[in-house]
């Protein structure tokens, strides 16, 4: 029997963040990659690019990861390919801005399966052999709105809220291990999230990073085994006005940032 390749997983991998990650590893760090998302067309042709560019091997899984059952589909997926998650970078995601109450059931389902439990099942999934090789590394995706109640983004910012402390306790569990684990709370970027969200036009969405930036962050920050970072200089302090500040009123200039 082979020994298994070790891989770096990248989901939500054909735009966004997950792109930048995908091209920033094939450049520096020329390790297997595994991209993942709905977009298989995209996710092919962004994988040519980068095995021609950078001599990498990049394997691509066409998959709805928001559909219960789609992470053990996943891995299983994984295995068969003869491949071990190395790195698993959990960037798949996605926010809808409205009144929770007018906000389609099927969609705030689908927003909390994508967001939380998918990304829970897949972290579950690659512990035990990170575990056995005392190494691994795995980046979850956040975003500063998990530091506070987000009128218009009720769901949403509680979903990152939970990726936010399930990562941090992750760290404190798996870091005997060896196990590096981060969570990115990037602010507004600019990729396609404004767009199925709804978010153009609002204030938020005029202050954005750009999905390279959050990227190099992200990697650092996991690279050097900090639990938590928060990028782009303006976002840097909020976690601290959050806790000085009375709830009502970080709520309601959540809710400000987002309006339409």
């Amino acid at each position: 029997m082979s020994t298994p390749i070790p891989v770096t997983l990248i989901t939500g991998a054909s735009s966004g963040i997950g792109e930048a990650l995908a091209r920033q590893l094939a450049a520096e760090e020329k390790q297997v990659l595994v991209l993942v998302a709905r977009r298989q067309e995209k996710l092919a042709a962004l994988a040519s690019e980068l095995s021609t560019a950078h001599g990498v091997k990049v394997e691509v899984i066409g998959l709805d990861l928001e559909k219960p059952g789609s992470a053990a589909a996943l891995m299983a997926e994984v295995g068969q390919r003869g491949f071990v998650v190395d790195t698993l970078i959990n960037n798949a995601g996605f926010g809808i801005n409205d009144r929770f109450a007018d906000m389609p059931l099927d969609r705030v389902q689908g927003m909390m399966q994508l967001n939380m439990v998918t990304l829970t099942e897949l972290c579950h999934a690659v512990l035990p052999s990170m575990r056995a090789r005392k190494g691994g590394r795995i980046m979850n995706i956040a975003s500063v709105a998990a530091f506070q109640a987000c009128p218009r983004f009720a769901v949403y910012g509680a979903t990152k809220s939970y990726v936010l402390l399930f990562s941090e306790a992750l760290a404190a569990e798996e870091g005997r291990n060896g196990i590096k684990v981060t969570a990115v709370c990037p602010g507004a970027t600019e990729t396609a999230f404004h767009d199925v969200a709804g978010n153009r036009g609002t204030f938020a969405a005029k202050i954005m990073d750009s999905a390279d930036t959050v990227a190099r962050s992200g990697m650092k920050a996991l690279n050097s085994g900090r639990r938590m970072i928060v990028t782009g200089l303006m976002n840097k302090p909020l976690p601290f006005l959050v806790r000085i500040s009375p709830r009502f009123i970080v709520t309601w200039f959540a809710g400000l940032l987002v309006a339409r």
